[in-house]
């Protein structure tokens, strides 16, 4: 059986800010990092390591100031806004800290949002969605609003929303940040189970428990990628070694 394909493969990515009137800031200097489909890695590091600017690329929020990102295949690093635009609302899938529900919104239509983002047609999609509503146990909850959902229950509707375009990777930045330590085993059960099922998972994570759920960790310090572990509790060849910078 051949190996799972790289569906990202970052070379030599550099990312400086430029300040005015400041000196610059180099955020990240020099990244070389693949990752299967299939994977499940998580992103740790201190403040100022460079972890959240390599969430913002690896998420198409933002774009290195050398090197070159493939994703999928595609160079999005050079793309122009409308085209990255596209491509992020088409492979990615975000799960937030703050879970970026839409207020006025039920829970359905929640759901939906990235649909509407790339032009589709709602009616179209609604057993899908409503499969998904299911998958996270909300089937029961389509038409609250955020405001009568508890914590847990409003990063599950995070958690479809995110899966509505069958991304092809799904980033989660600190995903049980704002939730008691329950409900957040809750949801890294339901972010586990997607992986077992095919999704690929880059989480960002400050927290040692919840990055040892992944099959690699990769620890930033300085603006690199320190070092990587393979966890020896999880399965073995979900995701290639980072390459040596």
């Amino acid at each position: 059986m051949s190996p799972p394909a790289a569906i990202i493969r970052m070379e030599g990515v550099v990312k400086r800010y430029v300040l005015g009137g400041e000196a610059d800031v180099l955020a990240l200097r020099g990244i070389d990092l693949d990752v299967n489909a299939g994977a499940y890695m998580a992103i740790m590091g201190p403040s100022g390591s460079g972890k959240s600017t390599l969430l913002n690329l690896l998420g198409c929020l933002d774009r290195p100031t050398e090197g070159s990102y493939y994703l999928g295949g595609e160079d999005v690093s050079r793309m122009p806004d409308d085209a990255l635009s596209e491509a992020r609302g088409r492979k990615i899938g975000f799960i937030f800290q703050s879970y970026n529900l839409i207020a006025q919104l039920t829970v359905i239509e929640n759901i939906q949002v990235p649909l509407l983002y790339q032009g589709k047609d709602l009616r179209h999609f609604l057993d899908h969605c409503l499969r998904l509503a299911e998958l996270v146990g909300l089937s029961d909850r389509l038409h609250h609003r955020p405001s009568q959902l508890s914590g847990g229950q409003q990063q599950r509707v995070a958690i479809a929303r995110s899966l509505v375009n069958d991304p092809l990777m799904i980033l989660a930045d600190e995903p049980t940040g704002n939730l008691d330590s329950r409900t957040g085993q809750e949801v890294l059960e339901l972010i586990g189970r997607l992986n077992e099922d095919g999704k690929t998972i880059i989480l960002v994570t400050h927290d040692e428990r919840v990055a040892t759920r992944a099959h690699r960790i990769i620890h930033m310090k300085d603006g690199l990628i320190d070092r990587e572990v393979v966890n020896p509790r999880t399965p073995n060849g979900a995701g290639q070694p980072v390459r040596a910078a």
